[in-house]
């Protein structure tokens, strides 16, 4: 499951909605995904590869190896 190992960041699900009319009648059901990058970060002293996400990336939350 595609999730960020730094915030927990997750799959989101919800409704697609058609605004084609002037009320809301159709809905279809669709996912939100993160941004996930696959990046290598020294943690501990040791070197790991983990799925970030572009927010976490941006933030300097991390230390790279």
């Amino acid at each position: 499951m595609a999730k960020c190992d730094i915030c927990g960041k997750a799959v989101a699900n919800g409704n697609k909605i058609s605004i084609a009319r002037s009320h809301v009648s159709r809905r279809a059901p669709r996912t939100w995904k993160p941004n996930l990058r696959t990046v290598r970060i020294k943690l501990n002293g040791e070197n790991k590869k983990m799925h970030v996400c572009a927010k976490c990336l941006r933030s300097s939350k991390l230390e790279n190896a």
